[in-house]
């Protein structure tokens, strides 16, 4: 299922519009109550562990005051330093207190810390002593989690500068996730990511970030009737590959043929099409109507000319790869850009470090600058729509699908997907990120915690999106 992310600003108002509704302190205990449940899981027992926390000031630093003394009451050996003391939570501490915990000038060796340091309100970036605090837990045999976010992220631009903030290994949030714990190499720092409900939900407006799940699937129009026959489900073109890179070809029309789209229509040299031949005999090779295409996966010198000639059927075009290079402002058909970081930057006229460093403006100004949809492949990938805030971001996948030719595996499904669901309505934005979703559950379920190839990843496909059609309660009818 998906989740949404909500800026800070948003988080606040229904904060206020919420804590006005109950007694006072009462949010604040909801949340505690949460974060001690997170950190006994996390520990597997409460009783004579050993719980260090790093407690700012102001209420990030009162949730982890509360937190600590319900596990102090619960056997927990609590101690705590206090990095504002001016400005520390006075009635949390005065309950820590109460509840057997300490104030302490430096942790002593703990089973877990508990980063109170700032919240949402926080700046990027921590002072020196916070630092020095941080970096004197040992991580080789101490868990960090993170109250809310790990102190010093990023919160709403979801950046990072490696060594200026915590590095968690679990964030227990609350009310709602935040842009920086989902997106971005923020994300990063945040590890698992545990959101507590503390009734937030019907105060909140409007999302700026959606994560990507199979209910993504419902309403999409994707699953045939019994009316249905090939070219009404859909025929997705593809003019990718080259004599230098035949295997590109190959793997957008083993992407392609998911089983989403009634037919697969291949053009391109006659070396990719002898092998589309022999390995995916149900797609047709030859000129024809299509519904869609995928252009620019390994296509070489003829990458210009068949966007050109895509663009001519008035149809949404998936530009991969190659013919990236060949956009100079907004397409004249509908698009969905599926670029990496080298490629985002070189359409961008920036530095690749620049762009891995924040995706999210970036993905944001490729989508307006080229008047469509942004698919920035990466560990988290991120989708954007010329004229919608809110982002899209995938969580599925592996490491291991860092692989020669997942791309165009991906490039073949956003096709598919492009060619079935029903025109004018396609929203290459849902049909983006509903493909990066696949495409890493894919890869997950074809490798198994191992090594896999791209080839791997397309045969996995079809049990993939069977399950999640399952999973959307999307029904053929009878």
């Amino acid at each position: 299922m998906s989740s949404r992310a909500h800026a800070v600003a948003e988080v606040r108002r229904a904060e206020q519009a919420l804590m006005s509704t109950l007694p006072a302190g009462a949010l604040m205990e909801r949340a505690a109550t949460g974060l001690a449940i997170a950190v006994t899981d996390l520990l597997g027992a409460t009783y004579g562990q050993r719980v260090g926390m790093l407690v700012g000031g102001g209420n990030n630093g009162g949730d982890a005051l509360y937190a600590g003394a319900r596990l102090a009451a619960r056997g927990a050996q609590v101690e705590a330093v206090l990095l504002s003391p001016g400005h520390v939570h006075a009635t949390g501490l005065r309950s820590l207190r109460r509840a057997g915990g300490r104030v302490v000038e430096r942790l002593t060796d703990c089973e877990v810390v508990l980063d109170g340091i700032v919240g949402i309100g926080g700046r990027p970036g921590l002072d020196e002593p916070a630092l020095a605090h941080v970096a004197a837990i040992p991580r080789e045999r101490t868990r960090v989690v993170a109250v809310d976010v790990p102190s010093g992220i990023d919160v709403d631009g979801g950046t990072s500068h490696r060594g200026t903030h915590v590095e968690a290994d679990l964030t227990v949030t609350f009310g709602t996730h935040k842009l920086g714990l989902l997106a971005g190499p923020s994300a990063d720092a945040a590890g698992t990511v545990r959101l507590v409900d503390i009734g937030l939900d019907e105060h909140l407006g409007a999302p700026v970030l959606t994560t990507a799940g199979s209910d993504l699937l419902a309403g999409m129009g994707v699953v045939p009737d019994a009316s249905a026959h090939k070219y009404t489900r859909g025929v997705v073109g593809v003019a990718a590959g080259s004599t230098a890179y035949t295997g590109a070809g190959l793997l957008v029309v083993a992407g392609a043929s998911c089983g989403l789209a009634g037919m697969i229509r291949y053009v391109g040299p006659e070396e990719v099409a002898g092998l589309i031949r022999a390995r995916h005999p149900e797609a047709v090779v030859g000129e024809g109507r299509v519904q869609a295409w995928v252009v620019g996966s390994g296509g070489g010198h003829d990458a210009a000319h068949a966007l050109r000639r895509a663009y001519d059927d008035g149809v949404p075009v998936v530009v991969d790869a190659d013919a990236l290079q060949h956009l100079t402002g907004p397409p004249p058909v509908p698009v969905l850009l599926t670029p990496h970081a080298g490629e985002l930057a070189r359409m961008l006229d920036t530095d690749r470090d620049e762009v891995e460093r924040d995706p999210v403006r970036h993905v944001r100004e490729a989508a307006d600058r080229f008047g469509g949809t942004v698919l920035l492949k990466g560990a988290r990938t991120l989708v954007a729509s010329h004229g919608q805030g809110e982002l899209m971001v995938n969580t599925t996948g592996t490491p291991w699908l860092a692989t020669a030719g997942a791309g165009d595996v991906l490039a073949g499904l956003c096709g598919a997907l492009a060619a079935a669901a029903p025109a004018p309505s396609t929203d290459l934005g849902r049909v983006a990120a509903l493909a990066a979703h696949l495409h890493g559950r894919a890869a997950v379920a074809a490798g198994r915690g191992g090594p896999i190839t791209a080839g791997d990843v397309a045969a996995a496909l079809p049990a993939v999106i069977r399950a999640a059609i399952g999973a959307a309660a999307v029904r053929i009818p009878r």
